[in-house]
């Protein structure tokens, strides 16, 4: 900074006596800029806005707002935007960030005010504008969807891509958002993108629901990591061992909250051999005050947060702790921090539960898997390496509670009937299976389908396309969300499970067999299409394992006519949860600690 310091400080002078011209003083502060330094340029603004008056000064607010944002002077960031907007109203870029600023401090309502207003005052009449105007729609469509308000953010996605087609990343939450509403066919046409782009762009866990090919979703990953994070960075560990008296291993998430992988894990860390390991959580998990993130906080011996810090410095935060082994719970999955995990800050980083395919990270060594879920002729199509355990890959959760089983009334289906159930996410539904179950209704009489209300618009096209093809409405019952304790007591009720295809369940088959309930899945080619049927295998229920839809629909109408035969499989699944492999968890964590030990040992 020495070397710049007689400059600006002569520039300050100049600009204080008003003899340095707006063109002159906007060129040295970009210089500024570049080189990040940020609070300079401010104080030359300030100086400016102070001592000058011109008819740009609504830019050298706006251009103070950026660089205050910049140092984190949100307060001071507002006012000058505010400003900038009260000497020009029409100021369109200030109304843009100030959406910025406000959802950084949390109103959200206030954001997609601003945004709104600039979709509201830009158009085909202001052409020079179209830009700002796509960068309006594309932050309305992101926060609308966080907020799961799909249909609106849908929307404002179809103006965007109207106005510019070629935005892969626009396109990839547009899929997405079809998917989670049930708009099928999912790839509809849209004007001058084609079927092959909309493939192209779709994200790796977007895929999982569309494809069951695992090469396509290989490229999906590997398109994501070629897009999107930075490989070239330097390694902070050097592949060597630390030699702790215990082995240090470190868990990563933003999902250590009410999160199916927490409610998957949380035992897990309980059981780990202390006089072995030594466990870290690294979290930047959002504060929901649940009872599952206090107790996986506690299941911790050291519980570190790094939300605030940028990658690298969360990086770096992880590297000083010396971990042996690094567990991302994440993959490619909302809240991933993959440019954290390239810089390589422990020497073995594996990759478990988050996304049920592979991450094309080629900073993650292993994946957890066992040879029912990767079978070896597979592992071609995983940039990591399967880590395979003997039993089965998912780990259980023994100590979940369920409250006493709902009556048929109070959740809302009728007193008698076969009740079929699926409680996946909705945007795993697809077309081919939602056929496939209503030819299984069709061919139950007074069967019903029991599903998640995962949002309206899902609801209704869900209605729309059974009424298609003539099943009446009466046969479709939705349920919204609920606590963990009533959501695991409703699978008391069902009687058999139907998996989605090629996107099996994966946490809600697992509560599905510990709570007794019978599933029945379509084993595929990919990890994804493997989940449930793994579990099958080791809980011993090989045959409510189909290889197509044909069997699949053929096995799930002979169990809905035949009750005594899931009763003889519920029977089964009794002694697997008292007796067997899938919900023996500590056998599950030795089993695991006995092939960490074994990477660790091999560390040169």
């Amino acid at each position: 900074m020495a070397l710049v310091e007689p400059e600006f400080a002569s520039n300050v002078v100049l600009v204080w006596q008003g003899k340095l011209d707006f063109y002159e003083m906007c060129a040295y502060t970009s210089q500024l800029e570049a080189k990040e330094l940020h609070a300079l340029a401010a104080v030359l603004y300030q100086t400016w806005l102070k001592r000058n008056q011109s008819p740009y000064n609504h830019f050298v607010c706006f251009n103070l707002g950026v660089a205050l944002y910049k140092e984190n002077d949100l307060p001071a960031a507002r006012e000058a935007y505010q400003r900038a907007i009260e000497l020009m109203p029409t100021f369109v870029q200030a109304h843009l960030n100030l959406g910025l600023l406000d959802e950084r401090q949390g109103d959200l309502e206030a954001a997609l005010a601003e945004w709104r207003w600039v979709e509201q005052n830009t158009g085909p009449d202001y052409p020079d504008q179209k830009s700002l105007r796509i960068k309006a729609l594309n932050h309305l469509g992101r926060v609308l969807e966080g907020a799961s308000r799909y249909q609106e953010a849908l929307a404002f996605l179809d103006q965007s891509l109207a106005l510019e087609p070629d935005q892969p990343d626009v396109i990839h939450h547009w899929v997405f958002l079809r998917e989670k509403q049930c708009a099928w066919p999912v790839y509809a046409n849209v004007e001058g993108i084609s079927q092959e782009v909309m493939h192209r762009c779709t994200s790796a866990l977007a895929m999982l629901s569309l494809s069951d090919d695992p090469e396509e979703q290989l490229e999906a990953a590997r398109n994501y990591v070629k897009d999107k994070v930075s490989t070239d960075v330097p390694a902070l560990a050097q592949g060597c061992s630390y030699h702790h008296p215990k082995i240090r291993i470190g868990y990563c998430s933003s999902d250590f909250c009410l999160h199916p992988v927490s409610m998957l894990t949380a035992e897990l860390f309980e059981l780990h051999d202390r006089s072995q390991f030594e466990v870290y959580g690294f979290c930047w998990s959002r504060e929901d005050g649940s009872a599952l993130r206090q107790r996986v906080i506690k299941a911790m011996d050291h519980f570190i947060r790094i939300e605030g810090p940028d990658d690298a410095a969360a990086a770096r935060v992880i590297r000083e702790h010396e971990i042996d082994i690094l567990v991302d719970l994440h993959g490619q999955t909302l809240g991933a921090r993959a440019n954290m995990l390239a810089y390589r800050p422990a020497p073995i980083q594996i990759t478990y539960l988050g996304l049920p395919a592979t991450t094309g990270f080629p900073f993650i060594d292993y994946v957890i898997a066992d040879r029912f879920l990767i079978p070896e002729a597979s592992a071609r199509y995983y940039s990591e390496k399967p880590l395979y355990l003997e039993d089965v890959y998912q780990v259980s959760d023994r100590k979940r509670l369920s409250g006493p089983p709902p009556s048929r009334q109070s959740v809302g289906l009728p007193p008698e009937g076969f009740v079929f159930c699926s409680f996946n996410n909705n945007y795993k539904f697809t077309p081919e299976v939602f056929e496939v179950w209503m030819n299984i209704l069709r061919a139950v009489p007074g069967s019903v389908l029991w599903l998640l209300s995962d949002n309206p618009w899902s609801e209704a096209n869900l209605r729309r396309e059974a009424e298609a093809r003539g099943i009446a409405e009466g046969r479709l019952f939705f349920s919204t969300r609920t606590a963990p304790e009533k959501y695991l007591a409703r699978y008391m009720v069902a009687d058999l499970f139907l998996d989605t295809f090629p996107f099996n369940a994966g946490t809600t088959a697992n509560d599905a067999l510990w709570m007794g309930l019978p599933v029945l899945t379509c084993t595929g080619r990919t990890f994804a299409s493997r989940m449930a049927g793994a579990l099958l295998t080791a809980a011993g229920l090989d045959e409510l394992i189909t290889g197509n839809l044909t069997d699949y629909q053929a096995k799930a109408i002979a169990l809905g006519k035949s009750s005594r035969h899931c009763k003889r499989i519920r029977e089964q699944l009794k002694q697997a949860r008292e007796h067997g492999a899938l919900f023996d968890t500590p056998r599950f964590v030795r089993t695991l600690e006995g092939h960490l030990k074994q990477l660790v040992a091999d560390v040169p």
